[in-house]
């Protein structure tokens, strides 16, 4: 179809491909979990519209580029390095927000500290589309295992690629939105308890630590 083939077995591989955890499965997760499934489908549009443009940009022969220059690879990595560790930094340094006292309780520090304001769901998204644009090895992904699977007499491989392209992303969108209901679920049955807060609090900070994790660790790569 579209001069491509075995196309079961791309879409196979690439369910089993979308599964595997990342940065973008666990701001999903972390969206979701904190403010319900509005938050985590937004932060999976987001990575779904940074595949979009991984796509684009493999079948215009932007990201063969950027598997030749070692330059350009090097400034992309680095920024995208910088934005996970910022998001780790973020989410390890956020401060709950806490209700308001009342009458006798209120105190000095509680009027001169309002709550944060949570997340809007453009932010989300846009948290979610740069955690993936800005991640070089997700193009080098695409341009590596994308033209396996288009024939070598396909009347033009830039359809077929966008094509394949489309049902990866089609499909991942699906298992990030199971992520984005199941984060929201767990959420929902936690947020409630008497341990919900200094739960939720840990489990921040843990994601912030991975997030610093996966930031260092992309900087510090040289494959390519």
């Amino acid at each position: 179809m579209l001069g491509t083939h075995d196309l079961g077995l791309f879409i196979l591989t690439g369910l089993l491909l979308n599964v595997m955890p990342g940065p973008d499965s666990l701001l999903i997760m972390a969206r979701s979990a904190a403010h319900g499934f509005r938050a985590g489908s937004a932060a999976a549009l987001g990575i779904g519209a940074g595949t979009c443009v991984h796509v684009l940009a493999a079948a215009l022969g932007l990201s063969a580029l950027l598997s030749a220059s070692a330059a350009a690879f090097t400034v992309v990595k680095l920024l995208g390095a910088a934005y996970l560790v910022y998001l780790g930094l973020s989410m390890l340094l956020k401060r709950r927000n806490r209700p308001a006292a009342t009458g006798s309780e209120s105190s000095p520090a509680a009027a001169v500290s309002p709550p944060v304001a949570p997340a809007t769901p453009r932010a989300i998204f846009m948290q979610g589309f740069l955690t993936n644009v800005l991640n070089p090895k997700v193009a080098l992904f695409f341009l590596a295992f994308v033209p396996q699977f288009i024939s070598a007499d396909a009347p033009s491989k830039a359809l077929a690629f966008i094509f394949l392209g489309a049902i990866f992303n089609f499909n991942g969108m699906l298992w990030c939105h199971l992520l984005a209901w199941m984060g929201a679920v767990t959420g929902a049955q936690v947020r409630n308890r008497r341990w919900s807060e200094p739960l939720a609090r840990w489990l921040n900070r843990g994601l912030g630590a991975l997030f610093l994790t996966f930031g260092v660790r992309l900087a510090l790569s040289d494959a390519r």
